[in-house]
């Protein structure tokens, strides 16, 4: 069995061995991760926004099982931290859009690991309950 060195991390086969700071750094990096993506309903939130700008009321159709207070509040997270911004038109009646911004596009491979995975749990947890 080989063992590879990258720093604090080592790889021996598929088993990736943390020294104490890079465990801790890890556990910091995924602690902050996931502060900011908290609940269950900012990732979805993104993904509902990724193909255009939306009003309120089509995110709360896009996004099932949302009300406008959680949504209202998601909104104002996520546009603090940057993954979203709110444009304001002067019409009448005023017409309020949500729009990703490119820092957004940063949680794409997060995005998609995520959804590999869960179809791959999903199958699994099928499977077993199938041949049960």
């Amino acid at each position: 069995m080989s063992t590879v060195s990258q720093g604090p991390i080592s790889l021996t086969g598929d088993t990736i061995i943390h020294s104490s700071s890079a465990c801790s750094q890890s556990l910091q990096g995924v602690q902050d991760a996931l502060y900011v993506l908290n609940g269950k309903w900012k990732l979805p939130i993104i993904i509902a926004l990724s193909g255009s700008p939306k009003r309120f009321r089509e995110l709360q159709r896009l996004v099932s099982g949302i009300t406008a207070k959680v949504l209202s509040k998601e909104l104002k997270e996520l546009e603090l931290n940057e993954f979203l911004v709110r444009d304001v038109y002067a019409t009448t009646p005023v017409v309020i859009e949500y729009q990703l911004t490119e820092y957004s596009q940063s949680l794409n491979s997060v995005i998609q690991a995520l959804r590999d995975w869960g179809v791959q749990h999903r199958q699994r947890i099928i499977g077993q309950h199938k041949t049960a």
